[in-house]
């Protein structure tokens, strides 16, 4: 699956992506222990924002200015819904594969998203991303918790998506080679290979 799939299932998804039957707490704690890790507070970047807003309601809460966040999504549906919510927000609809990064920032999520990229692309996207933190800055992203690098296509969402993952040690070796260090690796939704990686910005 292409990129351009992916933007076309979660056009499906955007409105129970947005309403209440998502939980709204979702990778809320684990963003507050990240966030914990922040200390300069100028940008953010939501990178695969969706709808709803939530973890950028989240980043304002805790000292980010409104004018310093940005999201980037591929689905045009689930920006459109952003874009209603919280107009006061850039948005920027683009593929992370092929986006530049316009700014460096202090604190970069990436929840779920950035493993629906090919495997092929997901050095090149992660490297990036990291590249993009300003010194000290903090990312957090999930990955699938497997030992080697794996793809595989699946319709427990509704419509078929594609995942991929680099595997736990090469995305650690990945991150010591961008000038960053793992703050905190954890299995949070066990028996789940769901994995929420912190990294900071040396």
């Amino acid at each position: 699956m292409n990129p351009a799939d992916i933007a076309k299932g979660y056009d499906q998804l955007a409105e129970h992506w947005a309403s209440d039957k998502f939980p709204q707490d979702n990778g809320i704690a684990q963003h507050e222990r990240a966030l914990a890790f922040v200390k300069t507070r100028r940008r953010a970047l939501d990178i695969g924002c969706g709808a709803s807003g939530r973890l950028m309601e989240l980043m304002i809460a805790e000292g980010f200015d409104v004018a310093g966040i940005e999201g980037v999504d591929i689905s045009e549906r689930m920006l459109s819904l952003a874009r209603k919510r919280h107009p006061q927000i850039t948005f920027h609809h683009a593929d992370i594969c092929t986006w530049i990064l316009p700014h460096t920032y202090d604190f970069i999520s990436a929840w779920d998203s950035i493993w629906h990229i090919p495997l092929s692309e997901q050095t090149q996207v992660l490297s990036r991303i990291m590249q993009a933190l300003s010194p000290g800055g903090v990312f957090i992203f999930t990955t699938g918790g497997l030992d080697k690098p794996s793809e595989k296509t699946d319709a427990f969402m509704g419509p078929e998506m594609y995942y991929s993952v680099l595997g736990t040690p090469d995305t650690l070796e990945l991150i010591a080679k961008c000038g960053c260090v793992c703050r905190h690796l954890e299995y949070d939704q066990h028996p789940e290979l769901h994995v929420n990686i912190i990294v900071q910005k040396i």
